[in-house]
């Protein structure tokens, strides 16, 4: 065997046989001749993965595994770590995408011969996208470089495989699949820009032949600017993998001229000459250790050395640096940036040249970090044109989405899109109370030089004036009168039932109703039920991963049951529902109408006293074994009976909800009102 083979580990295994971890384990016990262990560490083992196949084959366990599946536990078990492999796959895909006749002719032989071929023409194809001469002389911040034979060697099966996947989705799907998914394996080591936010940024950068990142992680921002054969894409990251990933990501998806390179941007900047049109950027917030102390008489520092906490605004003055003259530059900034005092001279003067067009606030939740509502700062590169007088702030905080379903992004981008075209247009825009402003810029430099758009604009109207509550008031009404409609009548007393139980488990293995789990298989197109979803009695809202794992989609008449958090839900999914993925934390019980009601399910799986016999405690958190749920031996005829009581407590609920909703809106909508002037107080 190499010693440099590919590893999977026990997870790895499980999803290669199609069984559960615990399995693996069983099999490591009981069998003497599994394979041993030839890496990772005592409690998280990994095995090589060519004996791990054989071995599978051997025992008639290996299930027939996805192509996609075969080439990612390639990728994420590769010797050299699954960023090394994810450059050296795009490498080999680029040369499928650009001469498929030159990878089958080195790809013929045996996987010595491709290694060895397999440099010298993929340094023709990298040349020819992305510039330089030989791989001796091509400058050394350049990427990516050509790899060399023996550090292909270990990739070649990967390679092959890579191959094998491109000809049935294309290169540029096959190359979006594999770093998607190591993107979501590895989620706390990237801070990604979402592509709704990237092409809202590109939108307002407008067109442009040269376009530069200077910070582009894996390629978002470039990757959203239309493009075409007469473009310049340039792009620097700190990380050599992340800069040639970029540069692969955008020559498979366009015809532009790339050029990406590695190093510091502050410190080492692999553009100095460059003059872009446009420049987008997401720079790393918060930075003290950027350079304050190396680059004191740095040329870039036109509107003011930034402080050691300012960091943002050294790549704010960075990017007005490399713009041409009447460019325009798109940064996403932290929303601390537009008011720290430690800035406010630069910001100041941004201001007073006129570099400075727009302040947006985002909504919460439009991009990491998720909890505070980021802001987009729109520049423009002074030219012999008089300073504009005013500047665009715009405040899109009310489109921000309750639970976990995120902004309203279409709106947001609607919003931002019209308000600053309006303002390119006629340098001005029309005043829209609560949502942009083009405010003087004389207005704005006083001690603070507060640029949060929210302190300048003017408030909208408290839930549009009182006749918009007196039409809540009168919601509220009716839903008050509708709940006290359906408020359950007294029951008599009884004494307690002696029924025969079953089990959840017990109906399972009977057949009586089908027990699934959720949170695999996500699609962009599929909503996402998730478990705050249920707990709220709300639309679905969340996102899964993408996924070789077929989705658990829902359908009317299902019982959803959360698994954590200790409270007793169970949700019977209706028309509007149906269709959805089944979030993490869900259990699925799809009932067999021939023998079980749906309501009847639901209704028992909430008695208290029977989620306490079936929850287990550790030491943060309830977890419910929903096999270990009873419900009584009852016929069909008297379940329904159940079933409908159960039901019209359910409406009650719903309806409390609904109820609770209209209040809070006509409580805010009045404290609103009363504060700004809208509604009187008598």
């Amino acid at each position: 065997m190499q010693d440099n083979a590919t590893e999977v580990t026990a997870a790895g295994i499980a999803r290669l046989a199609g069984v559960g971890r615990a399995a693996v384990s069983n099999w490591r016990r009981r069998h003497a001749d599994f394979p041993k262990p030839v890496g990772g560490t005592e409690t998280s083992p990994s095995f090589a993965l060519a004996e791990v196949e054989a071995w599978l084959r051997g025992q008639g366990k290996l299930a027939e595994v996805p192509l996609r599946e075969r080439v990612w536990q390639q990728l994420a078990g590769h010797p050299g770590g699954p960023l090394t492999a994810l450059v050296h796959a795009g490498c080999a895909l680029l040369l499928i995408h650009e001469r498929p006749t030159a990878w089958l002719d080195v790809s013929a032989g045996s996987d010595e011969r491709l290694a060895a071929m397999l440099p010298g023409t993929l340094e023709q194809v990298l040349t020819s996208r992305f510039g330089g001469g030989e791989a001796s002389t091509r400058a050394v911040n350049v990427e990516p470089r050509t790899p060399t034979g023996p550090q292909l060697l270990p990739s070649v099966p990967l390679l092959r495989g890579v191959a094998e996947l491109a000809a049935d989705s294309g290169a540029r799907q096959c190359f979006e699949f594999l770093l998607g998914r190591y993107l979501d394996a590895n989620p706390r080591q990237y801070t990604l820009t979402p592509p709704e936010l990237a092409g809202l940024m590109a939108d307002l950068a407008g067109p442009a032949r040269t376009v530069l990142d200077p910070a582009c992680g894996t390629g978002a921002l470039l990757r959203a600017v239309p493009t075409g054969p007469d473009r310049q894409l340039y792009a620097q990251d700190s990380a050599p993998d992340l800069a040639a990933l970029t540069a692969l990501r955008l020559a498979l998806h366009s015809r532009a001229r790339v050029h990406a390179a590695t190093g510091d941007t502050l410190r080492a900047d692999a553009h100095p000459e460059l003059r872009a049109d446009a420049v987008l950027c997401h720079p790393p917030f918060n930075e003290r250790n950027w350079g304050h102390d190396e680059l004191a008489y740095d040329p870039r520092w036109e509107y003011g050395f930034p402080a050691r906490t300012e960091s943002e605004l050294a790549w704010v003055q960075h990017a007005l640096a490399r713009l041409a003259d009447g460019g325009t530059a798109v940064l996403l900034m932290p929303p601390a940036a537009a008011s720290r005092r430690s800035g406010r001279r630069i910001r100041a003067d941004l201001l007073r040249r006129g570099a400075l067009r727009a302040v947006v606030a985002l909504p919460v939740g439009t991009a990491p970090p998720y909890n505070i509502p980021l802001h987009l700062w729109m520049l423009r590169r002074p030219d012999r044109t008089p300073a504009a007088p005013e500047v665009l702030l715009v405040d899109t905080g009310r489109f921000a989405g309750e639970g976990r379903g995120g902004p309203d992004r279409a709106a947001v981008r609607d919003a931002v899109l019209d308000a600053w075209r309006a303002f390119e247009r006629g340098g001005g825009t029309g005043e829209r109370p609560g949502l942009a402003r083009a405010v003087p810029v004389i207005e704005l430099l006083d001690d603070d030089v507060d640029l949060a758009p929210a302190r300048h604009l003017p408030p909208e109207p408290a839930a549009d004036g009182a006749e918009q509550l007196t039409a809540v008031r009168e919601r509220l009404g009716e839903t008050l009168r509708l709940t006290a409609d359906l408020t359950p009548p007294p029951a008599g007393q009884a004494p307690p039932a002696r029924w025969p139980l079953t089990t959840v488990g017990e109906l399972a293995r009977g057949g009586a109703l089908v027990l699934r789990t959720g949170g695999h298989g996500g699609h962009a197109r599929v909503p996402v039920l998730t478990d705050q979803d249920v707990l709220a009695g709300t639309a679905p809202s969340g996102t899964l991963p993408e996924s070789e794992e077929a989705a658990v989609l829902t359908e009317p008449g299902d019982v959803v049951v959360p698994v954590l958090g200790g409270g007793s839900v169970a949700r019977v999914i209706d028309d509007a529902t149906a269709g959805a993925a089944l979030g993490r934390n869900l259990v699925l019980l799809r009932p067999d109408r021939t023998a079980l009601d749906p309501w009847f399910l639901a209704g028992f799986l909430r008695g208290s006293a029977n989620n306490r016999q079936a929850s287990s405690y550790a030491s943060t958190a309830t977890r419910l074994d929903v096999r270990r749920l009873q419900l009584p031996r009852l016929p069909l005829e008297e379940q329904r009976r159940y079933g409908t009581r159960f039901r019209a407590l359910d409406e009650f609920e719903r309806a409390l909800r609904h109820t609770s909703r209209l209040g809070e809106q006509l409580v805010r909508g009045m404290y609103d009102g009363l504060t700004v002037g809208t509604v009187a107080p008598d």
